[in-house]
């Protein structure tokens, strides 16, 4: 600490070594305890499987072991991220200012929480309908679904993470228009464009079946009627260096 009461670099990368290691203890506890549990968790997301009448195999003699250790470490991530996002805000909140800390920190939790409302959302709703669908296509009678564990999860982990950054859209929007940029008018004149590309990513980012680019376009294009909702609470105008000129010299003349 120098005599003007703030810290030193040499104190700043000390908190920071220390941050750090609380997020490291926090990824390393979290994974030796979930792999006390890997079997729920496989059993949690099979469960949407077996509903939707799949038989699940592995064919590799690792291949069961290696999705539970894979399985526990993207839990431990999880659980280990909204530690990592509190130890950066503590980090830097000494240096910003009232109303920087309140922006800051609602961009951090609303992140967070849309983020989980779009696994949650993928889980219960998305994901089942993807799983019936693709496994009710009428085909040939001697080809069966016998489903290998790792393409399962990879699907699974997949549509989870493309709902979760999916549902972040609201939360690009806010910070997009408290930087001036995504005005309400501008959202609404672009609703048309949008949803075309909305669409067009959709197909891009999931399975080549009209069905997973509906289920995903569905709730993007009401992520954006909602992101053009908050565009109108959260604009911040920009005003250009002419503007604060012309400010300056109504102020001189006063």
């Amino acid at each position: 600490m120098t005599d003007d009461g703030s810290m030193s670099l040499t104190g700043h990368l000390r908190e920071l070594r220390n941050r750090v290691l609380v997020c490291a203890v926090v990824f390393v506890v979290a994974t030796v305890v979930f792999l006390t549990i890997s079997d729920r968790l496989v059993d949690l997301l099979t469960a949407m499987g077996l509903k939707a009448n799949y038989t699940f195999v592995f064919i590799a003699p690792q291949e069961k072991l290696i999705q539970y250790f894979r399985l526990s470490l993207i839990a431990a991530v999880v659980v280990t991220v909204p530690v990592a996002l509190y130890q950066i805000y503590a980090f830097a909140r000494p240096g910003l200012k009232k109303n920087e800390r309140f922006f800051f920190g609602l961009v951090l939790v609303f992140g967070l929480v849309l983020f989980c409302i779009g696994v949650l959302f993928a889980y219960s709703i998305s994901l089942p309908f993807m799983l019936n669908f693709l496994g009710s296509l009428e085909g040939t009678d001697y080809i069966t679904a016998n489903i290998s564990i790792e393409s399962y999860l990879n699907f699974c982990l997949l549509v989870f993470i493309i709902f979760g950054v999916v549902f972040e859209m609201p939360l690009v929007t806010i910070i997009l228009a408290r930087m001036g940029i995504a005005s309400p008018e501008l959202m609404k004149k672009g609703r048309g464009i949008a949803i075309v590309l909305i669409f067009f990513i959709a197909a891009v980012i999931t399975p080549p079946d009209i069905f997973s680019q509906t289920m995903v376009a569905i709730p993007m294009c009401l992520l954006y009627f909602l992101s053009t909702f908050l565009s109108r609470i959260f604009y911040k105008p920009r005003f250009g260096l002419g503007d604060e000129d012309e400010d300056e010299e109504e102020e001189d003349e006063d």
